[in-house]
């Protein structure tokens, strides 16, 4: 039998208007949303929810007040004036980006506590602007929240579970999300990614800190490596982490850029690659986690490649096989 798996999605996430020549724009979930409806075979297993915004308060427990404010008092006076303001070269902030980020960390909230909770075991919050580059007091990288790091705060905070695993897959480091877990230890993080490559961190060597020591894993990577490459590094990394570690809900931070032709990304994997990642990880999950994963949507910009990397990463998640388009 298929496994159900939740979808978690708000309209305002649309509204973070990056203009029109940015790579991060609305046009990503247009393209998602179209190509799941195009598989027929998963629409049997999908559910889909609208997530309600997260709450001022999830923010701190992650973000800084300043930052919260910067980025609210950035949308209100990009509501003003009709432009967009510019929180760093690549991160534009306009109108309705206060409410779309809200939005956004509102879906991984979602997902995560209907996982947590195992209702059911398996969800993806389909959200923008992504996450993983936001540090507790910065935004960057097209990121103004991270998403991954708020839902994670409120599992632990609400006592659903103790302890989260965060594997980032993505073309880049989650350096925001390392920031703000380095000294947690209820929270492991492991990031695979281009090395070197923007945001120029992430070396092998860069393990935690403090009761957080050891709970940090960074496997750089060649430009070019593709699926084989990449799943290798990817499988031996998890088993170190679960030798490590004994999570009770795994966080994915997927990144739709690692599929070859991304104009921000670097690798060669092809959509079917996805499909064996997120079973690689499935696989290992350690009898404590009893099967439950939450998958946040981070990079991918490659219009017409990242509808295929997504569904073969639902289609993974829901025990479907790869469909017979993933292999290009």
């Amino acid at each position: 039998m298929p496994e159900p798996v939740l979808i978690t999605s708000n309209p305002a996430c649309i509204r973070h208007d990056t203009g029109p020549e940015h790579p991060e724009s609305a046009a990503r979930l247009l393209a998602l949303e179209a190509a799941l409806a195009a598989d027929r075979e998963l629409s049997g297993t999908v559910v889909e929810e609208r997530a309600a915004p997260a709450s001022e308060q999830d923010l701190l427990r992650v973000h800084g007040a300043a930052h919260v404010e910067r980025v609210r008092s950035a949308a209100a006076e990009a509501a003003r004036t009709g432009g967009r303001v510019w929180l760093e070269e690549d991160t534009p902030v306009s109108a309705g980006s206060w409410e779309a980020a809200l939005a956004a960390a509102g879906c991984a909230i979602a997902a995560a506590e209907r996982v947590a909770d195992g209702r059911p075991r398996r969800a993806f919050a389909l959200a923008r602007p992504p996450g993983h580059h936001a540090s507790a007091d910065r935004a960057m990288g097209f990121c103004l929240f991270d998403n991954a790091a708020v839902a994670a705060r409120r599992l632990v905070a609400s006592g659903r579970v103790r302890r989260v695993l965060v594997a980032d897959a993505d073309a880049h480091h989650g350096n925001g999300t390392q920031d703000i877990f380095y000294e947690d230890p209820s929270v492991y993080f492991l990031s695979l990614h281009l090395s070197p490559d923007y945001p120029w961190t992430g070396a092998a060597g860069e393990r935690g800190a403090g009761a957080g020591l050891g709970k940090t894993r960074n496997i750089p990577l060649p430009r070019g490596a593709d699926g084989g490459a990449y799943r290798a590094r990817w499988a031996a990394a998890l088993d170190e982490a679960l030798a490590e570690f004994s999570p009770e809900l795994v966080i994915l931070s997927l990144g739709l850029d690692v599929l070859a032709g991304d104009p921000e990304g670097g690798f060669a994997l092809v959509p079917r690659d996805l499909h064996g990642l997120v079973t690689d990880l499935l696989d290992r999950l350690p009898p404590q986690a009893r099967g439950r994963v939450v998958t946040v949507l981070e990079g991918g910009y490659a219009l017409d490649r990242i509808g295929a990397g997504f569904v073969e990463a639902l289609r993974a998640l829901a025990g479907l096989p790869p469909s017979s388009r993933g292999a290009r």
